[in-house]
């Protein structure tokens, strides 16, 4: 119950990570709002928690009226922000040539605007509180390049820095922000977003995730249950001294070499004397 008493707004609460978070953050104690655009995902894990601890606000993280609208339902509903939490995010495809221009701005708005305007509309209210604490969501293709999308990995670079820029200057008010990178879970969306692959090679989704994640130390992506762990610390009094941080949760995925990895995956024996 490390997070008893605190508020908490979800963004992009109704599946995968996000819905993982939810679960997790209530049965540390806090009460949360949960945004996402579908207001029957939302309801869906709104019913699986306990009443009174959970509140829904559907909305468009990518527009200002609808962010404002969210941290001031989550102000109604708890009295104050204490953790915000930017998960809300899409993963389209398509080279620099390939994508469309709107595709590419809708992309950047979402998973980098809808952070800046969800950041812009609480930290006020944390600096009036005394401090809060903001996670946002990133990824390891904010680290790392993935082939064919370089709006996503752009976007994802560039909240990481937008989350050390806020750590730098709203610090001195006790507002922490911090940055989390998970590598590959397995969610609704990465499985829509390998379909086209598996079906290119004859296999299944799960033969797809067995051979993307061969190469990788441990050897298999993560469950959304496998997320919410850090963002509870992160939320908590035990980071406390922590702001600015980029914290990978990645299988060791970031540890490998690509050559080296595909040489792995060749199944050879190699680098090792009998």
């Amino acid at each position: 119950m490390k997070l008893e008493g605190k508020v908490v707004l979800i963004t992009g609460g109704g599946t995968g990570i996000g819905t993982a978070i939810a679960e997790r953050f209530v049965r540390e104690g806090a009460r949360i709002c949960i945004t996402g655009r579908r207001q029957e995902m939302l309801d869906n894990v709104a019913r699986s928690l306990p009443a009174g601890s959970v509140v829904t606000c559907p909305g468009d993280v990518s527009k200002y009226e609808d962010a404002k609208r969210m941290v001031e339902q989550t102000l109604a509903f708890g009295g104050k922000i204490d953790v915000l939490i930017n998960n809300a995010g899409i993963d389209p495809g398509g080279t620099v040539v390939d994508i469309d221009p709107d595709l590419w701005r809708k992309v950047l708005d979402v998973n980098l605007t809808g952070p800046f305007l969800l950041m812009k509309a609480s930290i006020p209210h944390m600096i009036k509180a005394g401090g809060g604490s903001i996670i946002n969501i990133s990824s390891l293709g904010g680290l790392r390049c993935l082939p064919g999308m370089p709006a996503y990995c752009s976007s994802k670079a560039g909240l990481i820095m937008l989350t050390q820029q806020a750590a730098t200057d709203y610090g001195p008010f006790n507002v922490r922000c911090n940055v989390v990178c998970p590598g590959g879970v397995r969610t609704a969306m990465i499985e829509n977003s390998l379909s086209p692959l598996a079906d290119a090679l004859g296999k299944n989704v799960d033969g797809v995730l067995d051979l993307v994640s061969s190469g990788m130390p441990l050897r298999r992506f993560a469950n959304p249950e496998e997320i919410p762990g850090i963002c509870a610390y992160l939320a908590s009094d035990d980071s406390s001294f922590m702001t600015g941080s980029v914290l990978l949760i990645d299988g060791g995925a970031a540890n490998v070499d690509v050559a080296g990895a595909a040489l792995t995956m060749s199944g050879v024996k190699w680098g090792v004397t009998e």
